[in-house]
């Protein structure tokens, strides 16, 4: 299951054109599933975020696609949007007792501290900031819920990231995907966006680690 992981990551371009001329008009379905389950299920932090909507734009773009750019995104702001509403919502429903709760096959509780961590710092606008951060992007918004975020607040900052998320990836793989260097090396460009993405989760990984250090014994001077 890791090397099929490994090659839809790797090939994403290729397994969306086979799904378009398998699925037909249902692709535009599976779309929104993937990305709603993406950011509205702590379950499924693994599915592509970013990449998929690059590549998304890049097949739209392509010459004979039957995809539309318009339907995709205002199908995949939709998705977004409703997904991160959807997860406050479970996040507000369950309360601060899921963080009693011992790792499971469905949830680790590292990944909801470090979003805890990341909305703390950031307040409000971790909301935005999250929609960067692969797996952060996916449980900010349950732990936004957990925390009682006033619900006006989250959803503004819910519309502003997904609307500049959705769009800037979507368009940018419209307008750049099909540039003969970037097809040509396409999955090198599919991991260069999820390196990027994960370096925010290092950075942080990092910083953690080092204020969790203990301090260095101080050491005598005299002899």
């Amino acid at each position: 299951m890791i090397h099929q992981l490994i090659d839809l990551f790797l090939h994403l371009d290729q397994h969306l054109t086979q799904a378009v001329n398998t699925l037909g008009s249902w692709f535009y379905g599976v779309l929104f599933l993937v990305i709603f389950c993406e950011t509205g299920l702590v379950v499924t932090p693994f599915l592509p975020g970013d990449s998929l909507l690059f590549a998304v734009g890049a097949l739209a773009a392509a010459e004979g696609s039957t995809l539309s750019m318009p339907l995709l995104a205002v199908l995949l702001l939709v998705a977004a949007i409703s997904g991160d509403a959807v997860n406050y919502a479970i996040g507000h429903a369950v309360g601060p007792r899921i963080f009693k709760r011992e790792d499971t096959w469905w949830l680790h509780r590292k990944h909801l501290l470090r979003a805890q961590t990341f909305y703390e710092r950031y307040g409000g606008k971790a909301i935005f900031l999250s929609r960067f951060v692969p797996i952060v992007r996916t449980f900010a918004p349950f732990v936004a819920g957990i925390g009682r975020m006033p619900y006006r607040r989250f959803a503004v900052w819910n519309v502003l990231g997904g609307l500049v998320w959705v769009e800037t990836f979507l368009f940018a793989g419209y307008f750049f995907g099909n540039q003969p260097v970037i097809k040509r090396n396409f999955h090198y460009v599919i991991v260069a966006i999820i390196v990027i993405s994960l370096v925010p989760i290092v950075v942080e990984a990092l910083r953690a680690r080092r204020q969790a250090a203990p301090a260095a014994p101080e050491t005598n001077g005299s002899a």
